[in-house]
């Protein structure tokens, strides 16, 4: 094909895009961390606050992402291989997370939960504690993201068809050989883009998860939200240091994200 005016343009606009949006920000981040030198950055980064909020983040993460990781393949397996009363609303509910505000989210499960809630007796049975605590946090992180394995893999099923997987049932293979020797083969790109995406959105959550933690400093903050209590505090140096853990984890995030990428669209080809 040959390039013309019309190429070079929208390859210029796509490259300035990059680099205002991507490479500016993240220039930013870094020269503002290490604005104090390598001795404030490090203490930054290893005060106990924020290795809290690291470990809080990652199991947050690690945990909603194996709870969608599950659900997503469930949901997306019993969606488009079977018909079923309720499949239309269950379609639904699982885009619920794209339609809805995250701080409307938390705010839902503040007052589902919190002092005034209908399930308060329920939580309080169980001897647990949503609001301003933990579980609240991994709650509003497993809401959020919940729909990003399902609706990732469903396309893909779709499309595939059901034909590989008759014949084989027809040859007395189970439902568990059929799954793992044809189904998953098929899917195993856009499950793995679909468990990136989710880790991605998980760690990064900032509104569903500030309205149901309380920001209780050492207890209930992520990064993100150590991010926003430190920036309020003019703790400007220590705010962007505790910003490029995120940023690492992204661009680590972002290399595999290329490669499945990469992966897939060859497998498509």
């Amino acid at each position: 094909m040959k390039k013309n005016a019309t190429w070079y343009i929208l390859i210029f606009l796509g490259v300035a895009f990059i680099i205002i949006m991507l490479v500016f920000p993240l220039a930013v981040i870094i020269n503002n961390a290490f604005r104090g030198g390598i001795n404030p950055y490090t203490q930054a980064l290893t005060n106990h606050f924020t290795i809290e909020a690291l470990e809080l983040t990652i199991k947050a993460t690690g945990i909603a992402v194996v709870f969608n990781t599950l659900f997503g393949l469930v949901a997306a397996w019993s969606l488009t291989r079977f018909n079923w009363k309720g499949d239309k609303f269950m379609t639904t509910v699982i885009d619920i997370p794209f339609s809805i505000s995250p701080v409307i989210a938390g705010l839902l499960f503040a007052l589902t939960f919190g002092r005034a809630g209908w399930l308060q007796p329920v939580v309080q049975a169980l001897g647990t504690k949503i609001v301003f605590a933990v579980p609240g946090i991994i709650l509003a992180t497993v809401f959020v993201t919940l729909p990003f394995v399902a609706r990732t893999v469903m396309p893909v099923l779709n499309a595939r068809g059901v034909d590989e997987e008759e014949a084989a049932s027809l040859m007395g293979a189970g439902g568990l050989t059929i799954f793992s020797k044809i189904t998953f083969p098929h899917i195993k790109w856009a499950f793995l883009y679909g468990i990136i995406l989710c880790t991605a959105r998980a760690m990064g959550e900032f509104g569903a998860v500030s309205v149901i933690s309380g920001n209780l400093r050492g207890k209930t903050v992520t990064l993100p939200l150590l991010i926003e209590i430190l920036y309020n505090d003019f703790k400007t140096i220590d705010a962007f240091a505790v910003s490029t853990i995120l940023v690492i984890l992204a661009l680590i995030l972002l290399v595999l994200k290329i490669i499945i990428e990469a992966r897939w669209f060859k497998k498509k080809g």
